[in-house]
């Protein structure tokens, strides 16, 4: 009988550890190692090595930096235009890409409509373990998809899904999900830490060593993290997440790591019978304003990846009834807006310590830029005064603890983009000003928080 070992496993960060102790010596982290089991027999084993495709030499041994071919590498259209933005102008081979999102957000669907649309070009497969074969060519056929070219495959098990690549030779390949995915040698149960981290690092290296394209579906936890071992966002190159509710009509896609490409980059989808179908232009979505301006109201220019993106912010301002007053941001960091709250009432001379404040971005967009602060005070002063501000001011910039109006990257890209959907005044930061003002705009540039508050109202 073979030796059996032991071994436990962080479930933050995947390091090994011959023995549970209570904190993890690699990251950090409490009570967060997990027990499984190894064969000693498979762990002596070779890890298998992979041809490449036709007789392709994986392997280019050692080469000094300087004689790296520099060519740049080709890459292949998903067939949407946001979904290429996120993955850095499409998909390139070799690479492992991990998409992750809520039960419902449409991971499935968005992966089915690219696939069928790169099996009209080339190889493609699509391996499911959570659904049958029945219920994907049942979803296919009510989005409208063609059926004819895309091949598909029923199988939980790595070692033979890999047996069936060798013959099959696909150029990209789906895997439908990685929490599913089992490797023989590890006795534990599917989704466990040990079985994740085995599944996708052999997949991983059948990626690289083929140079094809695999495309890996990840669960969520409860916190919107992805499940498992933190290590798997380590061994992929681009991590992708699909955010939005399932009573919303818009998805977003967000890129999140990205070795061949800009991160945070933004995507947006709309959710519709025929599947999801990209947005063009996502500024004109989040700005569905009522006609009539409405205190509490205010409208930001935001950097995503590459490209500027117009949001409307609200806030609601309203007397506090209880001991201590609420502070609750959606869409926002809640600790940053209880520190720009601070500065407003010290530099400011607003005080809205004995205030409820409720802060919203609309449409389900995600904010993790400082470019935001001046358009919440702003849209917060604007509720407390109940007093509208103009329906075509737009205001960005940085708020320091000291009252000072901090500059922005990419400032004269987002003045342009606001003239472009219509906006007349815009107030930025002053060394955000540009050297030429886009045609019928006016520009106010500030340096202090009161100069802003004064030119808002």
């Amino acid at each position: 009988m073979a030796k059996k070992k032991t071994a436990y496993v962080c479930t933050e960060c995947g390091a090994d550890h011959a023995k549970w102790q209570g904190q993890c010596t690699g990251c950090g982290a409490w009570n967060t190692l997990q027990e499984f089991v190894v064969s000693a027999a498979k762990q002596a084993e070779p890890s298998p090595r992979f041809q490449g495709y036709a007789g392709q030499d994986s392997g280019t041994g050692i080469q000094p930096l300087a004689e790296v071919n520099l060519a740049e590498v080709p890459r292949v259209s998903s067939g949407m235009l946001e979904f290429d933005r996120v993955l850095g102008g499409g998909l390139v081979p070799g690479s492992a890409i991990l998409i992750g999102g809520h039960p419902g957000a449409g991971k499935s669907t968005l992966l089915l409509q690219t696939m069928c649309y790169l099996a009209s070009q080339m190889k493609a497969l699509y391996v499911t373990g959570e659904e049958s074969l029945q219920q994907v060519a049942m979803r296919a056929k009510r989005l409208g998809l063609p059926m004819n070219q895309l091949d598909m495959l029923s199988e939980t098990s790595v070692d033979t899904l890999l047996q069936q690549l060798q013959t099959h030779q696909p150029r990209v390949i789906v895997i439908d999900s990685i929490q599913v995915m089992h490797v023989d040698g590890v006795e534990s149960a599917p989704g466990s830490v040990s079985q994740v981290r085995e599944s996708a690092a052999l997949l991983t290296r059948f990626a690289k060593q083929t140079n094809t394209i695999v495309l890996l579906v990840g669960h969520v936890t409860k916190d919107g993290t992805l499940a498992g071992p933190k290590v798997l966002e380590h061994m992929i190159d681009c991590s992708i997440m699909l955010e939005g509710s399932n009573d919303s009509r818009y998805r977003t896609v967000r890129g999140i790591k990205n070795r061949f490409g800009a991160i945070n980059e933004l995507g947006v989808f709309a959710m519709i019978d025929r599947g999801l179908k990209e947005v063009k232009n996502p500024s004109s979505i989040f700005l569905s304003r009522s006609d009539e301006p409405a205190p509490g109201s205010a409208v930001m220019v935001i950097w995503e990846g590459t490209r500027p993106l117009l949001v409307e912010i609200q806030a609601l301002v309203d007397d506090s009834h209880f001991g201590h007053p609420k502070r609750v941001a959606v869409g926002l960091d809640q600790n940053r807006m209880n520190l720009l709250l601070a500065a407003l009432h010290r530099h400011g001379g607003v005080h809205l310590g004995d205030q409820d404040v409720y802060v919203n971005v609309v449409g389900g967009v995600r904010v993790n830029e400082t470019s935001a602060d001046l358009a919440l005070l702003l849209a917060a002063l604007s509720s407390f005064r109940n007093t509208a501000l103009p329906q075509d001011l737009i205001a960005f910039g940085e708020v320091g603890l000291s009252g000072e109006i901090r500059p922005v990257p990419s400032g004269q890209e987002r003045i342009k983009e606001a003239a472009k959907h219509g906006f007349k005044t815009a107030i930025v930061p002053k060394a955000n000003m540009p050297r030429q003002l886009p045609e019928g705009m006016k520009v106010i540039g500030v340096e202090r928080l009161q100069e802003a508050l004064e030119f808002g109202f």
